[in-house]
């Protein structure tokens, strides 16, 4: 039976940062005891089939030959040269970004056989965890006016308030901006003093999730330190509010 491509100790689904170097891991193996067969006289192509097939590495007569490579790609990858005898095909592509994310798909190919293995990578980027910031107290709605905000992730997150048994609150719309490709999220809620205890904000990608929680004695804390910040009066004026809220 014909030789068979293996992601060894490896999923289809890869995931990683921007930025960071990355092995798409895949071998040559015998199909009945999975021993590993050498690599070195085959052709090895590493392409994009979501980019029409598009090639990322290609190796043959034992060299690299990538005058057909995508642009993007150009001094990005490489193949581990001193272990094509083992069999290992794998690709390490070097500074992460973006448009890297995408279907890619390993091929080898001898004079009497050809296989080839499929894996799609993913590219993430994890920001900052959810910082809740006191914008404003209305004394005539007796109303809190709170901002959580979470930087540098990709793609998009979630991002909820939540009451004190995880249920969702009813907040404003959530904001996003663009830096540099990353994303960051903020999303205002209005709460009444008297309904304070304790409120989570909560961004979620997939499985990550980060929580930053605000109770009313420190919601009132964090006001009188703002508003000290203005004016001492403000601050005097807001002592009777802290009184009830930490009550």
């Amino acid at each position: 039976p014909n030789p068979q491509l293996l992601p060894p100790g490896c999923y289809p689904s890869v995931v990683a940062a921007p930025g960071s170097d990355v092995i798409l891991r895949c071998s040559v193996q015998h199909w009945n005891d999975d021993t590993s067969l050498s690599a070195v006289d085959m052709n090895i192509t590493w392409t994009r089939p979501d980019l029409g097939g598009a090639i990322v590495h290609f190796y043959a007569n034992h060299t690299d030959i990538n005058k057909r490579q995508i642009p993007h790609f150009r001094r990005r990858t490489a193949l581990f040269k001193e272990e094509l005898q083992r069999g290992i095909v794998s690709l390490r592509l070097s500074n992460l970004n973006f448009l890297d994310e995408g279907e890619y798909k390993c091929s080898v190919e001898s004079k009497s056989w050809y296989s080839d293995f499929s894996f799609h990578l993913t590219v993430e980027a994890i920001g900052t965890p959810p910082l809740i910031t006191v914008e404003k107290y209305d004394s005539n709605s007796e109303e809190f006016s709170l901002l959580c905000e979470s930087k540098g992730w990709f793609p998009q997150p979630d991002l909820h308030w939540l009451d004190s048994e995880g249920k969702s609150l009813t907040a404003e719309d959530t904001e996003s901006q663009r830096e540099a490709e990353l994303f960051n999220v903020k999303r205002r809620i209005t709460v009444h003093k008297n309904e304070i205890d304790t409120v989570f904000c909560k961004v979620t990608l997939k499985d990550y999730i980060m929580k930053e929680k605000i109770k009313a004695g420190t919601l009132c804390k964090m006001y009188i330190k703002s508003e000290s910040s203005e004016s001492a009066v403000k601050m005097v004026r807001s002592a009777p509010l802290c009184e009830r809220l930490q009550s």
